[in-house]
């Protein structure tokens, strides 16, 4: 069976939902999705649908949400990049980063950085998510180094494993860190569960 270039072109470019999963990109009713989770339920009795249920997040709105789909269902691929950017400064207009490649500089406003701008300092390479050509959103590092600027005083002879304390990072986020460490000394973050995750 020969098919037309047109429709084969057509059919290269779309996922089925079955095949979307974690950190996948996909289009859906004209707005760019990554997904965070899937889950997918085969049905017992015979003949039923297989349906995916899929956890995503709208690039453009940030808005999370969970929906179900049919196993079949497709998707097309967004026309979405990443571009390799530092963070510059934060200003009136939102977050300011500097195009690797280009040395454009684009601005981010404060609802499309949301709460990674807990991660955001100076010279921070990123990527930049740009659709259809407009910057959208951020993809940070998986760890990100951040000075601790205040925590209490570690606690002679308090030496109970697995204890935390809490801790001010430079950026004004505050997690919990294992008691031995002190003001001014750096730690890794992870950007995803926003724990500690090592010292540097």
């Amino acid at each position: 069976m020969h098919l037309r270039p047109d429709i084969l072109e057509g059919m290269a470019a779309l996922l089925e939902a079955i095949n979307i999963k974690r950190k996948r990109l996909f289009e859906l009713d004209g707005a760019p999705y990554v997904c965070l989770s899937s889950d997918i339920s085969t049905p017992t009795a015979r003949g039923g649908q297989t349906l995916v249920r899929l956890k995503m997040r709208n690039l453009l709105t940030q808005a999370v949400f969970d929906k179900t789909f049919k196993a079949d269902d497709k998707f097309k691929e967004p026309d979405l990049v990443l571009v390799e950017a530092t963070f510059l400064y934060k200003d009136a207009d939102g977050f300011n980063f500097l195009d690797q490649e280009t040395f454009e500089t684009y601005t981010l406003t404060d609802e499309k950085v949301g709460d990674d701008a807990d991660f955001l300092i100076d010279g921070l390479l990123i990527q930049v998510h740009k659709y259809n050509g407009n910057p959208i959103g951020l993809q940070l590092p998986i760890f990100v180094e951040l000075d601790i600027e205040y925590t209490e005083p570690a606690v002679k002879g308090d030496t109970s494993s697995g204890a935390t304390k809490i801790a001010r990072l430079e950026t004004g986020l505050e997690i919990k860190v294992p008691l031995f460490l002190t003001q001014g000394e750096k730690i890794k973050v992870s950007t995803e569960s926003r724990e500690f995750s090592g010292r540097v």
